[in-house]
């Protein structure tokens, strides 16, 4: 029989090494925030990877990286995103989506589709290992690293697998903050269709707030609304995935000689239902302002710290060696959701 004592003293002993690393998470997304706070337009989810980037390849900390903080930091990045992506449901209300429009929303989901489709294909003439073609494409065409997560939850991918797509997702990201507001006046877009195109195009929530708001609040305004119909495929893109999946186990197991008890992935994983029931209380309108701010903080945490403890598994020197190949198929990925992007916004103008 087991003692609580005895339960104490076993969940101590696995929680004690996760403690540094989750420090030091927790005190990169306090760092992270505080850089957003006073440069909006840096994102400070973008930031907290850049620090993990940072803090894996500087002397001093890069062996704390590698040591001491790494399990925390492992653990950061895979349950913590999870608990990022519940949260992120509470930004989400469906009532604003409908207000779109069907063209609109038909529109948004055509380019995440299309764009979805040709991430995985240029995955795939790039001869990108594994899982990452398909990473990839879920974290550009839907909502950047939480995808990324959510993904690789029903694929079963390996911790370690999902860093080069973080990465390049980060990468693209930022990029965009800083040419596509360059770009608003030479197409000729004006306030409302630079912020649709932003929110049709740009990966991550975060970065889409800090593109769009260099064009002020109508661009802000409607590139949130069009980004969050993108993130609302998040759910059955990944349900899609795992029911593929559980299918390919099944015949595989069938196909064996060998009799096996292997766990089939989950259709749908727990967090991504949860990320759904926290949107559908967000659209009743039920939840207070302060509950949804409360949200939008763990979720920013959550995220924050495991996107530092993604990023610090990003060992420069490796991915300028192995990861050319993809980070130009990245860039392909980029301009052509841009370019799908574009055209959406002027099929809405019109």
């Amino acid at each position: 029989m087991v003692t609580p004592d005895g339960v104490s003293s076993t969940f101590g002993a696995r929680a004690r090494p996760l403690v540094p690393g989750l420090a030091a998470a927790l005190a990169a997304v306090v760092v992270s925030l505080l850089v957003h706070t006073l440069v909006p337009i840096l994102p400070a989810m973008t930031v907290a990877v850049v620090l993990g980037i940072a803090a894996v390849n500087l002397p001093g900390t890069s062996a704390l990286c590698q040591g001491l903080w790494r399990a925390g930091l492992n653990f950061a990045g895979k349950h913590l995103m999870r608990v990022g992506i519940v949260f992120l449901g509470l930004k989400l209300s469906l009532g604003d989506i409908v207000d779109l429009g069907w063209l609109s929303v038909g529109l948004v989901v055509a380019v995440v589709l299309l764009s979805f489709a040709g991430t995985y294909a240029l995955g795939k003439l790039f001869r990108l290992d594994g899982d990452t073609p398909l990473l990839i494409a879920t974290g550009f065409s839907i909502c950047g690293a939480s995808a990324i997560g959510a993904m690789a939850a029903v694929k079963g991918t390996k911790h370690e697998d999902t860093v080069l797509p973080v990465a390049l997702v980060t990468l693209c990201g930022t990029l965009a903050i800083g040419i596509l507001p360059l770009l608003m006046t030479p197409l000729g877009l004006s306030p409302l269709q630079f912020g649709q195109w932003v929110g049709a195009g740009v990966h991550d929530v975060g970065q889409v707030v800090a593109t769009a708001q260099t064009a002020g609040a109508v661009a802000l305004s409607a590139a949130v609304v069009v980004k969050l119909t993108r993130v609302l495929l998040l759910a059955p893109i990944v349900g899609v995935a795992g029911a593929i999946e559980r299918k390919r186990h099944a015949r595989s197991q069938k196909l064996s000689s060998v009799a096996t008890s292997t766990k089939f992935p989950p259709v749908i994983p727990l967090f991504v239902i949860g990320f759904l029931v926290l949107a559908a209380l967000r659209s009743t309108g039920w939840l207070p302002e302060s509950a949804i701010e409360g949200g939008a903080l763990i979720q920013d945490i959550a995220l924050g710290a495991a996107l530092f403890g993604l990023g610090s598994s990003v060992q420069v020197r490796e991915l300028l060696e192995t990861g050319l190949r993809a980070t130009v198929m990245a860039l392909c990925s980029w301009a052509l959701i841009a370019t799908l992007a574009f055209g959406a916004v002027h099929l809405m103008a019109g």
